[in-house]
């Protein structure tokens, strides 16, 4: 069911967020980000003037991971800010280098690049980009790591439609179902 209808209003803040993921030519992968603030209304900062529908802030992001998951390279820039020094949160990016993208990867990646060492707009989409990493990856290591016989589906119990009591798992894997019985038919 769609969302109900809204009240009468005036928008005035758009977010974009783009992310891609990218199989490479030498068997690495890109995943990139692209945040796009923009307001409806014209405002000044110590450092420029920002026209209605005019970016505040616009950021582009690259991970490049290896078939690990680890990341050999990461990347950001940032076209627009409110401020002109904020071009140099960006530059902490690389810190990412070495950094696996599993569980724990959001909390080793903002004790790298958290508070006056990044851009709070960029480590915002670090969660989205490991999730388009593992989006972008899966297909591929479900082809080449295929699960064992015996082993539970690797996204068992991670969301609503994985859990072992629902209709997929039932369906699916019908060994790890823990949901009520159903009558034969």
């Amino acid at each position: 069911m769609p969302l109900s209808d809204a009240q009468p209003r005036t928008r005035l803040h758009t977010r974009t967020i783009t992310l891609e993921g990218y199989q490479r030519e030498d068997g690495l992968f890109d995943i990139e980000a692209e945040i796009i603030d923009r307001k409806a209304h014209g405002f000044s900062t110590i450092d420029r003037t920002v026209e209605p529908g005019t970016p505040l802030h616009h950021m582009n992001v690259r991970l490049t991971v290896n078939d690990a998951l680890e990341i050999v390279a990461a990347e950001a820039h940032t076209t627009h800010g409110p401020f002109t020094i904020c071009s140099g949160g960006a530059d902490s990016f690389g810190r990412l280098v070495g950094l696996t993208i599993r569980p724990g990867f959001l909390k080793s990646a903002n004790e790298r690049l958290g508070g006056i060492v990044g851009c709070t707009h960029i480590r915002e989409l670090l969660q989205q980009l490991g999730t388009v990493a593992m989006q972008t990856f899966y297909p591929i290591r479900a082809k080449t790591r295929p699960r064992e016989p015996d082993a539970p589906p690797r996204l068992l119990n991670t969301c609503h439609a994985y859990a072992s009591d629902n209709s997929v798992i039932q369906r699916s894997y019908p060994a790890y179902y823990t949901g009520p019985a159903t009558p034969e038919a």
